[in-house]
Parts: structure tokens; sequence; C-alpha cells
């Protein structure tokens, strides 16, 4: 699965959020952004918890508290379960007529067909669904087995903090270009589920030691997890510029504008942080003061 860190997994870890635990005894890492006397923060989150993670650290709290303006990816508490199930059914449904068979490899469908079986389900429930979206239920499931949950994700913690101080909060994208995205990585369909598969049984260990370094704020790991998911090869280089590339640039358009203004708090998922493309760099090179608190 994404916790063996090959490409495929990798993505959707990037995506979907790095599991860890214990978060009151974490320091994560936390920046500060300043231009012309703006004091800005930039953090990276996690998307899924337990229930033993429900405090943010205090120095994000205070950081939140400063703030005028809070910029998450999406802001998805400002959408009912109707409007995202609305949302989420064009891009995560195959065309009438066409089944999920029809669009694999027979391999790995009926790789996929068994390890559904094994967990008690039937694949004719995902028939119509896209490939890459049976690959995100697959690592829900993965996720549950954990013990894990949105419902504790650091987003969802920052969201719910910020809201109740009444601060102002918008997405750096929407729903749609999320999942737009995601669907732009089915070129990749086989080359997922290849790695996907191969990697399902090596969770704890690399589970363990990226949940140690986001804890300890170790960006130094982080970037070499990077580097070792988004390699030279066609389907290195694609998912890395559909992934993180050009999702960086266009965040960092909108923020140059925002950090400008007024004190804001970002709070984006933690890989989106480090190497040559991720958002400390490009901030940097946009002449921003980018400077690690802890």
């Amino acid at each position: 699965m994404f916790y063996r860190l090959r490409r495929s997994c990798f993505i959707s870890l990037m995506f979907f959020g790095l599991l860890f635990s214990q978060l009151s005894n974490a320091t994560p890492a936390l920046f500060q952004v300043e231009k012309n006397g703006i004091k800005s923060h930039l953090f990276g989150t996690v998307h899924v918890g337990t229930a033993d993670m429900q405090k943010l650290p205090k120095q994000v709290l205070k950081a939140i508290e400063s703030s005028e303006l809070i910029a998450v990816e999406v802001d998805l508490d400002s959408l009912s379960a109707s409007q995202i199930q609305q949302i989420s059914a064009p891009f995560m449904l195959l065309p009438e007529g066409t089944a999920l068979a029809d669009v694999m490899n027979p391999t790995h469908y009926q790789k996929l067909k068994h390890y559904l079986s094994t967990a008690g389900l039937s694949i004719s429930r995902f028939h119509r669904h896209r490939p890459w979206a049976v690959m995100i239920t697959l690592l829900q499931m993965e996720y549950k087995k954990l013990g894990f949950s949105e419902q504790y994700g650091i987003d969802k913690q920052v969201l719910t903090y910020s809201k109740k101080l009444r601060k102002k909060v918008i997405g750096l994208e929407t729903l749609q270009q999320q999942l737009a995205m995601l669907s732009a990585l089915e070129i990749q369909n086989e080359a997922m589920f290849e790695e996907t598969f191969e990697h399902l049984d090596d969770i704890n260990f690399y589970f363990l030691d990226l949940v140690n370094a986001w804890k300890a704020g170790d960006m130094n790991k982080l970037s070499q997890y990077y580097a070792r998911s988004f390699d030279d090869s066609t389907y290195g280089k694609y998912s890395e510029q559909v992934m993180l590339v050009e999702r960086n640039k266009q965040w960092l358009e909108t923020l140059s504008a925002l950090l400008r203004k007024q004190p804001t708090f970002i709070a984006v998922g933690a890989l989106h942080l480090p190497e040559q493309h991720g958002l400390i760099n490009l901030l940097k090179q946009a002449g921003f003061k980018v400077s690690k608190l802890n």
C-alpha cells in the first residue's frame, strides 16, 4: 500500500495524508513566512488520525489565533454530505455502459477481486467506479484496519478551531479541482495498481518510519521519501507533475497575494512543503523569508 512509499502509494499518501499517533507529544514542523513585516505561518498537515490526536500543538493554536486568514487545500466543511456526493459522482463513475473490468488489466482485476473478497466485499459494488476511485477505497480500508479516521485528521482540527474563532477560511482549490487532478492520473492506472498490490503488506514498517519523521518535524527525512518516490521514470515524472508541481505553483499564485495583505495560516499536506518544487522553496523564490520555528 502507500506506506511502502513507492510512487503510486506515495501519491495517495500525499493527497490523503500521513498516518500518525500521539500528537500531544509531537513537534511537527511549523514555519514562519514573512514579508514587509507581515508574519504568516505554514504548517504541513496529515489528514487522518486517531481519537488520541484531538489536541493541536500549542504553537499551532497560537499561530492560528494570530492569523486573520486560514488557507487550506479544500474547505470541505463548507459543503454538505449531499453536495460532496453530487460533485464527486461525475468524476468517480465510469461512463454509462462501461464497467471496471473493461478498463483494468485482467490480472490486476483478479487481484482486486480477491482482495475485496477477503474483506467481505463483492467487486460488483465497484463495477461503475473508475480505477483510481477504487484504489482510494483500498487505502481507506487500510486506514480503518489500523484504527485511523479522517474525523481526527489535522486538517479537520485546523478548520474546527479556526471556525470556532470565527476566522475567515479559504480553500486553495475546489473539490472539483482535486477530483480533476485525480482523474488526470487515469493514464497511469496500471502502474498505481501494480505498486499498491505489491506493497499492501509493508504498511507497518514504512508507516512507523514516516510517522516518526513527521512527529519530529524531520524535513530531511520527508525529503528522502519524496526523492525515493518520484524517480526519473515516465510514471514518476508524470505523477510528480500532476500531484505536486502544478498544484504548488497554482497555490503560490494565490498565496503570494494573500500573504502581502494579512497574517495567514496555511495548512496543506506535509509533503507539499519540501524539495525543489515544494512551497518552502517556492515562497523563498517569491521573496518571502521562510524560517522553521521548531
